[in-house]
């Protein structure tokens, strides 16, 4: 009845009364573990699951009475525990509530952003499950951070099965589990514009259930773990990842010979264009020099603008001395819709391109989110960032696109050293900028930084993961570093999280040779790991 009662009220939407709310307390020694595992509790604990856009009210009432703890003694070690991830902000039960509410959201609010995830929800075999996964997601917590989501699927097993949970569904519910947090770190260090990337994340879901219950359960999870965690860039490359991996599960190999027919249906689009200025053998040029990838997700009236970027630094080198001397071709474009502004840069390719690039932005005091960088066989880069004001969204500063443009001029044309600048303008912005969370809390002093250095056989990529500490020309001396050991940067995703830089490269050989030599992987490791290391302490 201790659960029963609760049923009650989000069935007839009502409320306890304060002396049976009381009575409830009191009568919690009644909730044996026998009553708990009974199958009469557990129907009716799986009927408030079903209950679907009701779940959170009543959960968080069971957790305010101490019910739920008492019904799932695995959850009830979440209460009060403080998570010790520099993102997180709530202990680990409230944070659970809180995913749960999101999941609630998702299917009463008219919230733009959700209604894709509530559409994928609509096509699961059953929508309900979600909630008892975010439930238990994190129960592995209560034996510690690391490996919490293998000692979250030991933990919840026995559980799925006290629930009358079928076997299809636990399997579900702990393949989700076991796998919470794949997804994220699969757009935020791979590039969901490279076809392998959807290969790989597909052999790891299996199954389209399986990856519209993770692409659901990791929104809700970031959005319950602090307001300000999730953004549309998120959420974009997010979607990218969920609805390419779905057409690689649904067609399989099919979708190699797909690309290539819209390749050439883009091609056909743009040949029947006009572009001010762009011949039909320029586009044929643009299509045959470039990799497929780049036209997975550039949409056309980017290729028509990089066209004509492309064909202004051309006509431009009949008046320079030498291709080096090129003044690079910039445009920016804001996107209000993820409230962001989009620099393209082209210029001409050549050793240490992406550091200055990023030098130039940060001397500008603009702050980059992620880059796409790619080159044409006759050595013209086309590099696009994604760029933002700190605390402002899309640049407005007239001042800051000017600046960029004169710095970057000067790093390229006239070989200038950029970190003298960069650190001059560390000195006129408050350090609280850089190394304060985003919360205005200071980051954990015992916060690890870490570099690894890795060949990943699946998608045949040699990567870098950079967690450190976020300060102004970090990325500068973090690309420079890469460029200085004979590596270019092919791709790179730039993150920051409440103070911490959170950053993934794809090198290779500056040779475009693969990169077999382990003993350079660890010099550029060793290097790299000097770069982020916390400066010493001054002596009193």
């Amino acid at each position: 009845r201790l659960i029963r009662v609760f049923r009650h009220c989000q069935t007839l939407e009502a409320a306890l009364e304060f002396h049976l709310a009381e009575l409830i307390r009191s009568a919690l020694p009644l909730l044996t573990p026998e009553v708990a595992r009974s199958s009469d509790a557990s129907v009716c604990f799986r009927a408030i699951l079903s209950e679907a856009g009701a779940v959170h009210p009543i959960l968080a009432r069971m957790h305010e009475l101490g019910v739920l703890g008492r019904f799932i003694s695995e959850f009830d070690a979440l209460t009060c525990l403080v998570q010790h991830e520099y993102y997180h902000r709530y202990t680990a039960d409230v944070h659970t509530l809180n995913a749960i509410r999101e999941l609630d959201r998702i299917f009463t609010e008219a919230e733009p952003i959700t209604l894709k995830y509530r559409a994928a929800l609509h096509e699961t075999t059953d929508a309900s499950l979600l909630y008892l996964t975010l439930l238990l997601h994190d129960v592995g917590k209560a034996e510690g951070i690391r490996g919490h989501s293998e000692s979250g699927v030991r933990l919840a097993a026995p559980l799925l099965e006290r629930f009358g949970v079928d076997a299809a569904g636990r399997d579900l519910v702990l393949f989700i589990i076991k796998n919470h947090l794949a997804m994220a770190r699969f757009w935020q260090k791979r590039d969901v514009d490279d076809p392998n990337t959807s290969i790989a994340f597909a052999e790891l879901v299996g199954d389209a259930d399986r990856l519209r219950h993770l692409y659901v359960h990791t929104f809700c999870d970031a959005r319950g773990t602090a307001a300000d965690l999730w953004n549309s860039y998120k959420d974009t490359l997010h979607t990218m990842l969920y609805r390419t991996t779905f057409e690689r599960l649904k067609h399989g190999s099919a979708v190699d010979a797909h690309l290539q027919e819209k390749k050439q249906m883009t091609h056909k689009e743009l040949q029947d264009r006009v572009i001010p200025g762009v011949s039909a053998d320029e586009i044929a040029a643009h299509f045959s020099l470039l990799p497929d990838r780049y036209f997975v997700h550039t949409d056309v009236d980017e290729i028509a603008l990089h066209l004509q970027m492309v064909n202004r630094l051309l006509k431009s080198i009949t008046g320079a001395d030498s291709v080096g001397s090129l003044r690079p071709i910039i445009e920016w474009k804001d996107d209000l819709n993820r409230s962001l502004t989009v620099v393209n840069v082209v210029t001409w390719d050549r050793a240490g391109l992406f550091y200055k690039l990023a030098g130039a932005f940060s001397v500008a005091g603009l702050s980059i989110l992620g880059a796409k960088v790619i080159s044409r066989t006759d050595h013209i880069a086309i590099d696009t960032f994604y760029v933002v004001e700190p605390g402002r969204g899309p640049v407005q500063s007239a001042t800051a696109q000017e600046k960029f443009a004169r710095t970057i001029e000067d790093a390229l044309v006239g070989n200038r050293d950029l970190l003298p600048d960069i650190l001059a303008q560390a000195k006129r912005i408050a350090a609280t900028r850089y190394l304060a969370t985003a919360s205005g809390e200071s980051l954990q002093s015992s916060f690890p930084p870490t570099v690894d250095v890795y060949h990943e056989l699946s998608m045949a990529r040699t990567i870098v993961e950079v967690q450190a500490r976020d300060q102004l020309g970090l990325l500068y001396r973090l690309a420079k570093t890469i460029s200085d050991h004979s590596f270019d940067i092919t791709f790179a995703r730039i993150g920051t999280e409440r103070g911490v830089a959170i950053d993934t490269f794809y090198i290779e050989d500056i040779n475009h040779e693969p990169v077999n030599n382990p003993e350079r992987l660890r010099s550029l490791q060793a290097a790299l790991n000097e770069v982020i290391a916390p400066a010493p302490a001054a002596s009193s």
